[in-house]
């Protein structure tokens, strides 16, 4: 998605491929063999995705069919090569064509038995239409959406003010009713998301300014598409690159703005894979080297006052790799082999004073928000601990409080990996 003012952080990229239309090919029959609909799952990545992540790509080529699986790269989140002053460079190109081949190269790495680029992006929307690529997506049986700028995909793939599917969008969509898989990284996980998805926007500026419908040139501002991006996955809004640009407070200001009571919050180079997405027997489980965090909503509350915006009884869990949250139930299920945690430190919690790693600060460290969850869950002689932002005037206070429903687990003995309903407020200070 969209990195604002950030550093960037892409892979270098290798490859091309012509941007033109590919034959049409037969479509292929649903993974039971075309006779009766089954649903698919989802794969959602929260950016950073390294080249070498087996687990990860594994993870969708299985779901995808294994030795066999068909990958249909879609890259429309990238600029097109007619926009990329390097397109001509196989070292420094980074458009649409350019990370379609590499993503495609990728997963043929990894065991798949064919990627191919789904060959739209802004200077060919009217791919998006065009029964050959339909036909082209119908013969895959898995998809991945890359990431860069989830409005792009919005542009491409969906159709005037009401957003209605293009005839690609509906294609994949019915595949993932059949059980095929349907993955994405940043924007491309981003755009899986239901109403109010997010468009951009830092978290001091989010919690000093609020949240407003629309796309913003300025990259700080917190704006949402209130019609959301694809609808894959409804059950919470969704926020990526969470620890690593500090987005939990844009993403928890969202969330009371719009009146969601629950986000998943992605971090980098870790799947949130979702099972039976859209029904009652939705079941999440995280995969991968970092985790992703539930911000709860259902008991918060929300005011602004002369002195700012205060958020109160808000709830924090962090999931680490296997762990699996029912989304139905609301419940946390800690991997197999992890333990209730016993608090055994009695240092105090370290002094954090950028806790959403501002982007003003050239000393911050990804992560704050959650290293000081974890120190807190881990000490025996605190119940809270508070954090600062690293503006102020008006600055604002994270203060962490372990409730009586508070539990932590670990897969060491000794580190909280995972964490189940710490409470947070955010208010002025």
């Amino acid at each position: 998605m969209r990195t604002s003012h950030r550093p960037a952080r892409r892979a270098a990229l290798a490859g091309s491929l012509a941007l033109a239309l590919l034959a049409a090919a037969p479509a292929a029959h649903a993974a039971d063999g075309g006779t009766t609909p089954r649903e698919g799952s989802l794969v959602l990545v929260g950016g950073g995705l390294k080249d070498d992540n087996s687990q990860v790509y594994g993870e969708i080529i299985d779901r995808a069919g294994g030795s066999g699986a068909r990958i249909g790269v879609i890259t429309a989140a990238s600029v097109p090569a007619g926009q990329d002053p390097d397109a001509a460079d196989p070292d420094r190109c980074s458009n649409s064509a350019c990370n379609g081949a590499y993503y495609a190269a990728l997963f043929e790495k990894h065991g798949a038995a064919d990627a191919q680029w789904i060959p739209i992006d802004l200077d060919h929307v009217a791919n998006a239409d065009s029964d050959a690529v339909v036909a082209q997506v119908n013969s895959m049986t898995g998809f991945f959406f890359g990431g860069g700028d989830q409005y792009r995909y919005v542009r491409t793939l969906l159709r005037g003010p009401r957003q209605k599917d293009s005839k690609v969008l509906a294609a994949v969509r019915a595949k993932l009713a059949h059980g095929a898989v349907v993955a994405g990284s940043s924007a491309g996980a981003q755009i899986a998301s239901g109403p109010d998805m997010v468009s951009g926007g830092e978290s001091y500026e989010a919690l000093r300014d609020g949240s407003a419908p629309g796309y913003f040139e300025d990259p700080a501002r917190l704006g949402y598409l209130p019609r959301g991006g694809f609808g894959f996955l409804r059950s919470a809004l969704i926020d990526t690159h969470t620890g690593a640009y500090g987005r939990e407070g844009r993403a928890y200001r969202l969330a009371a703005d719009t009146g969601h009571d629950r986000v998943y919050a992605l971090e980098e180079n870790t799947a949130l894979v979702v099972d039976h997405p859209g029904s009652s027997h939705e079941q999440l489980t995280v995969v991968g080297p970092n985790g992703v965090a539930i911000l709860d909503l259902r008991h918060a509350r929300a005011a602004t006052s002369a002195a700012g915006w205060t958020l109160r009884a808000a709830r924090y869990s962090h999931l680490t790799d296997h762990d699996r949250y029912d989304a139905h139930t609301w419940q946390v299920l800690p991997a197999a082999g992890k333990k209730r945690l016993t608090p055994t430190a009695t240092a105090p919690v370290p002094a954090n004073t950028d806790v959403f790693h501002s982007a003003a600060n050239p000393d911050g460290t990804p992560y704050s928000f959650r290293t000081t969850a974890r120190a807190l869950a881990g000490t025996r002689t605190q119940d809270t601990a508070t954090a600062t932002t690293f503006e102020d005037a008006p600055g604002f206070g994270v203060t962490f409080t372990k409730s009586d429903r508070f539990t932590a687990w670990s897969g060491d003995g000794g580190t909280a990996h995972t964490l189940v309903g710490l409470n947070v407020t955010i208010a002025p200070r």
